[in-house]
């Protein structure tokens, strides 16, 4: 049995306003998908910056449940938060005991969160993905896992473990043609580039676009921007971070 109920309540996730007076006038930290790097996470998370983390902090590397419990850890000390990713909420759903496919990443996250010395970590790790935003927008920066949908300047995100409406189906798992590659995986596009407004940045993960270790950029039509982060953590390439100037 999990240590609470799917549907006990959950307070509303974090919003614009909340994220303001947590970040306290901090220069931000932006962090990729850690997938498990825990090595990697705690030289990333060295700062007095606030770290926003961009989800997928489980699955693929070797700890993590010791990178979940560090983040909990800057969420306690009001240090980070973290954008909800698919393979949070895949953790989560299954800790809630939804039947979902059980692939290798997933069935070793859950080994190390069921052990008993990580019931610390394991007690709370549903409601804390539960409270993870699946979008912020902050000023003229959006911060999201997948993808950006132009209702996320407009509407305030609630818990991403609910309804998968188009909008949640954007942030966290990016724009699909609905075609499967050959690896199995849905194919993805970024149409949802060319409809971020001229003067906006988008900085998400989920897609390792990079060919050169360093976080990518693309200019879309309208003139907005986005920067994939995603350089690899956990899967065999690095983590990677970006420090915003206090002005943009």
């Amino acid at each position: 049995m999990p240590p609470f109920a799917p549907h006990d309540p959950v307070s509303a996730t974090y919003d614009n306003a909340i994220v303001e007076r947590l970040i306290a006038g901090r220069p931000i930290r932006v962090v990729g998908d850690v997938h498990g790097d825990l090595r990697a996470f705690r030289h990333a998370v060295a700062t007095d910056r606030f770290v926003i983390q961009l989800g997928d902090l489980v699955d693929h590397g070797p700890d993590s449940v010791g990178t979940f419990r560090l983040m909990q850890r800057l969420l306690d000390e009001g240090r980070g938060l973290f954008i909800l990713g698919n393979h949070d909420r895949k953790l989560a759903r299954a800790l809630a005991g939804h039947k979902l496919r059980r692939d290798a990443p997933l069935t070793e996250t859950l080994r190390q969160f069921q052990a008993p010395e990580n019931e610390d970590v394991r007690r709370r790790a549903w409601r804390d993905i539960a409270q993870a935003p699946p979008w912020l927008v902050l000023g003229r920066r959006i911060f999201v896992h997948g993808g950006f949908h132009s209702r996320m300047l407009t509407e305030l995100p609630s818990s991403g473990l609910g309804l998968v409406t188009p909008i949640l189906s954007r942030a966290l798992f990016g724009e699909t043609t609905g075609r499967i590659q050959k690896d199995g995986y849905p194919e993805r596009r970024l149409n949802w580039v060319d409809h971020i407004p001229a003067g906006y940045t988008v900085y998400c993960g989920h897609d390792r676009r990079s060919t050169d270790g360093r976080p990518w950029v693309r200019v879309g039509r309208a003139g907005g921007s986005s920067v994939f982060t995603d350089t690899g953590a956990g899967k065999g390439g690095h983590l990677a971070w970006i420090d915003l100037p206090d002005d943009a």
